[in-house]
């Protein structure tokens, strides 16, 4: 099929690259003409492993290709709006304007027969207004919404083998033609019994939002009880395990540290708190707010632990942050726990070093004032105390004696409670963790 995608950033790039990848022909839009360059020369504006292999590929066999004219998605039958819906400033609603323009720019280029498709992350009822448009304008074309469930540093294998498919459309016989359509363009994962689900708009909508508050609401509860085991003197880890074996529970997503970040959780948890308000349901979801709240507390312990651990101040001392990006596998830096915890020690007068395999330059960009280096080692050459906040296997699998030898004081706190506790202790470390004793 030929598909456009409208926005090349995280969600449009991948996307349009899996597609093509897939076997149609993709052209990706975007206004910012740098991102569109480093595109078409089958490069990343992000890292996200695997991604530059399939826009290497996919643009050398002519299947895929980037352009800042809109004029270029003429020609084709299904078309992505892959926008950013940021939170916006100053509230907690999200930013509809992407999306809004993604569908104006769309409009003048669209058939009778096309079929357009929305990914991005939005509050319930919008797909409706956006429907409702669709039909003042009367271009004939068609509208779904095919919420999107990727995960950063798995992103071209949640695209091209998702765990589900959801399609939300119109009833009667319009959106029977428009689940045909995305038939098409997900042959190849319902050719491999993807599990999928037809829809209306507003459950499509809510499915992602929903999907995103209970995984939220997953990890702060955890991290509620590794409050609790503080306090008591229990291992919150240890307590995980314990619960995890219940079928019911399961054992994903309940790692006490420092909490959640990036570009799709917090901010998707706060917008679906806005909408909720909005539709006269605010109690409904009122708990999210302490999900929230509790996310942002552990990143205010972990600051705790670092002054606790060095007597009381953490002024002149240097500290080593391990990890910036909200996750390993990513270069993101959006909303990022790590990120939050270096700035926070800076401002306490804590000589910061910070590292990361991918997010040291977007780290640079939003706070120029911290210390890095690239090298891990000399990351740790002479620190007061090591702070590992984003989980790479890299500091995962580091070797406490050797590093003992590059520190001034064996002091690690494990912001992701992902160290073995005893086998840096037997080699003259203090190890503390989140809610370990």
């Amino acid at each position: 099929m030929r598909i456009s995608v409208i926005g090349c950033g995280y969600l449009g790039a991948v996307t349009a690259a899996c597609l093509a990848q897939l076997g149609h022909e993709v052209v990706g839009v975007d206004v910012d003409a740098a991102k569109i360059e480093l595109l078409a020369g089958a490069r990343a504006p992000f890292f996200e492993p695997g991604l530059d292999e399939i826009l290497g590929s996919a643009t050398q066999t002519g299947r895929l290709r980037f352009s800042t004219d809109i004029a270029d998605v003429e020609g084709a039958a299904v078309h992505v709006i892959a926008v950013g819906t940021p939170q916006r400033k100053g509230e907690n609603a999200a930013d509809l304007s992407y999306v809004d323009a993604a569908l104006e720019a769309l409009l003048p280029h669209l058939g009778p027969d096309d079929l357009v498709v929305g990914k991005s992350t939005v509050p319930v009822g919008t797909a409706a207004r956006l429907a409702a448009r669709l039909d003042e304008a009367g271009c004939g074309a068609t509208l779904a919404w095919n919420p999107e469930f990727l995960r950063e540093g798995y992103a071209v294998r949640d695209t091209i083998s998702p765990d589900r498919l959801v399609y939300g459309v119109a009833a009667g016989e319009e959106g029977v033609r428009a689940a045909k359509l995305l038939d098409e363009v997900f042959a190849e994962a319902l050719a491999h019994d993807t599990p999928l689900i037809v829809t209306d708009y507003a459950t499509a909508e809510l499915v992602k939002v929903s999907a995103n508050a209970f995984l939220a609401t997953k990890i702060s509860f955890i991290n509620a009880m590794a409050e609790i085991a503080e306090a008591a003197g229990a291992d919150v880890t240890a307590l995980a395990d314990a619960i995890g074996h219940d079928t019911r529970i399961g054992r994903r997503f309940l790692n006490a540290g420092i909490g959640f970040g990036g570009g799709c959780l917090p901010k998707d948890i706060r917008a679906f708190t806005a909408r909720a308000e909005e539709l006269g349901r605010g109690e409904s979801i009122a708990f999210l707010k302490e999900v929230d709240k509790i996310n942002l507390r552990r990143r205010e312990r972990m600051v705790e632990m670092v002054v606790e651990s060095l007597g009381g101040t953490v002024y002149q001392k240097k500290v080593t942050v391990l990890g910036l990006a909200f996750k390993p596998e990513s270069d993101d830096v959006r909303d990022s726990p790590a990120l939050d915890v270096a700035v926070r020690l800076n401002g306490l007068g804590a000589h910061v070093v910070a590292t990361d395999p991918a997010a040291i330059p977007n780290s640079i960009r939003l706070h120029p004032q911290l210390g890095f280096a690239t090298d891990t080692r000399d990351a740790l050459r002479g620190a007061d105390a090591v702070v590992l906040v984003t989980e790479w296997a890299q500091y995962r699998s580091l070797d406490p004696v050797e590093v003992g030898q590059l520190v001034r004081d064996r002091l690690i706190l494990d912001g992701r409670n992902v160290l073995d506790p005893q086998t840096w202790r037997q080699a003259g470390w203090t190890y503390r963790g989140m809610g370990r004793p």
